[in-house]
């Protein structure tokens, strides 16, 4: 009786003109209606072998299909047997639309569960009523219990199990906005928990998002910016001191007097005007004229020579300045010499100790600076140079223009830019970034690696240096030298530095009766200031008011062993 049933339901099923068809287990086609007799062939191929495209929806219960330029929309009507099922059709102009868009929004679905799975955050999604409905991975991070436990609980539960200490999805609900909360979990994180309301089209609210953000990471990356902050802010106060120190040529100095020697030396380095450098012996007034002329651009033309007129017998330096031509005087080279002047051409000729400078060879040299030109000796014809003349010296030539010593057209000729370098007493900010700066060249030169310790830095600054520099450099060098101690230290002066030595007038000086005086003096106060722990017990001890100790005191740059 079913077989008749069922071969009457085929047979109407082949009168038919809407799309049908009977498929097995298979997926083979076993029958269908008059729709498809044009386009389907009696070879009992598969779905997939006869259609263009076909593809299974809601577990078997819908298809789409596509034959040739038509689609279609199949259903599952029953299943005739065991064997055979019955598919009903739709042909659709809309189903392009409906695939595209399912397929858009299936590929929305993936990028946002992405987005909210790879998010650093923990994302904690639930309906209006608390109850959770989705959850990310970094929950398991800041809690340290499985995202899938989340799923499905109320937060109710999970404040009544300790998880939650208060519930921000209710206060969301109640206040209708975004609310921020800062909370402790049970697993002892500091953590900042925000959510915010989804409202759907009636303006009710159908979902809170919240975001917990585990704070102990954060106040951590807090703690290591503060430590940065620091360490930049030391790194800033030493490039502040750093900015100071200024090195020109091998010579450091930190005080405002030699940054402006030093600012004036540029600006003149390309005029051709004469330069008078004075200072006292040790001062640097060698190392600046050389400075000058690596600034300027005779130093890509001619060469820096340099000759101390002090240095050099009367009877030979005019021939050295000057020159000489061949057989000029008994002994002298046949083919002849040329002189400083021809030497420097197109440079710098610096006359160091210029006022050790002759009478006679003052006429000369004024004659060469006025005309540009010399004459070698024994020559018969001048000839023209292009030098620019740098003079230095420690001696007062006002003075010995006054004597008669110096000539006064020849002082005024050298004295177009004079620059005096004051002496290291008068800038003691110097002293110690030199010394550091000479015990460095020290210890490269030697192979060594000693420092100084902070009293005799201490020494080295109230020290008055009468050599200046050269005499600063001549005692770091001797002390690294000759001093078996990593740490050099007072106690390896040498004697005639030793503090009770050096402070002891000595009467075989030319000193006046201020200087000694004063010598006397600053000896007194320096073993008061030893001895006593305050200024009120100095004045006491030495009869004196205090007033006049602070100010003496400070004279001398001494210190009170003990705290007022």
């Amino acid at each position: 009786m079913n077989q008749v049933k069922q071969d009457s339901q085929i047979n109407l099923l082949k009168e038919s003109t809407f799309p049908a068809l009977v498929v097995d287990s298979a997926n083979r086609i076993k029958e269908w209606g008059n729709y498809f007799n044009q386009s389907l062939s009696q070879d009992g191929n598969t779905l997939t072998e006869q259609f263009d495209e076909w593809q299974f929806l809601d577990n078997k219960r819908i298809a789409a299909a596509r034959l040739h330029d038509k689609r279609y929309l199949f259903l599952l009507m029953k299943k005739m047997d065991a064997d055979n099922i019955l598919y009903i059709g739709s042909e659709t102009e809309f189903l392009d639309d409906l695939l595209i868009d399912a397929h858009e929004t299936d590929k929305l679905n993936r990028a946002l569960d992405a987005i909210i799975e790879n998010s650093y955050d923990g994302i904690y999604i639930t309906d209006q009523d608390g109850i959770t409905l989705y959850t990310n991975s970094a929950i398991e991070r800041i809690t340290g219990i499985p995202k899938e436990y989340y799923i499905g609980k109320s937060v109710d539960q999970l404040i009544k199990r300790g998880i939650l200490n208060a519930s921000v999805t209710h206060k969301v609900v109640k206040l209708r906005r975004t609310v921020s909360v800062v909370q402790d979990n049970f697993a002892g994180k500091e953590t900042l928990i925000t959510g915010s309301p989804v409202f759907n089209a009636e303006g009710e609210i159908e979902q809170v998002v919240t975001n917990i953000r585990d704070l102990s990471d954060l106040n951590e990356l807090m703690h290591e910016l503060t430590k940065v902050n620091e360490l930049n802010h030391q790194y800033k106060q030493e490039i502040e001191k750093l900015r100071k120190i200024t090195s020109k040529d091998g010579v450091v100095f930190v005080s405002d007097k030699m940054k402006m020697i030093y600012e004036i030396a540029e600006r003149i380095s390309d005029i051709d005007a004469t330069v008078l450098i004075l200072g006292e012996t040790g001062v640097g007034k060698d190392v600046l004229a050389r400075n000058i002329y690596n600034r300027s651009i005779r130093s890509k033309k001619g060469d820096f020579i340099k000759i101390n007129c002090g240095a050099i017998p009367a009877d030979l330096l005019e021939s050295e300045l000057f020159g000489y031509e061949g057989g000029a005087f008994t002994g002298a080279n046949q083919k002849g010499k040329p002189g400083m002047f021809e030497l420097a051409e197109s440079g710098i000729l610096f006359l160091d100790e210029v006022g050790e400078l002759p009478l006679q060879l003052q006429v000369k040299l004024l004659r060469a600076l006025q005309e540009r030109e010399i004459q070698r000796i024994g020559g018969t014809k001048p000839k023209k140079i292009d030098v620019r003349i740098i003079a230095a010296t420690n001696r007062n030539l006002s003075e010995m223009v006054k004597s008669g010593d110096f000539r006064e057209d020849l002082f005024y000729r050298l004295n177009v830019i004079p620059i005096t370098i004051p002496p290291l007493r008068e800038r003691r900010e110097d002293i110690l970034a030199l010394t550091d700066l000479f015990l460095t060249k020290a210890n490269e030169q030697y192979k060594f690696s000693k420092e100084i310790d902070s009293r005799l830095k201490e020494y080295f600054y109230q020290h008055d240096w009468p050599g200046n520099v050269r005499e600063l450099i001549n005692i770091v060098e001797r002390l690294v030298v000759l001093t078996d101690n990593q740490i050099l230290s007072i106690n390896d002066l040498p004697e005639e530095y030793q503090p009770e030595n050096q402070n002891q007038p000595n009467l075989n000086a030319a000193l006046t009766l201020k200087e000694a005086v004063e010598r006397a003096e600053k000896e007194i106060l320096t073993k008061a200031a030893q001895t006593y722990q305050t200024t009120y017990e100095i004045a006491e001890a030495l009869d004196s008011s205090q007033a006049t100790i602070v100010r003496k005191l400070k004279k001398y740059r001494l210190k009170v062993s003990g705290k007022e």
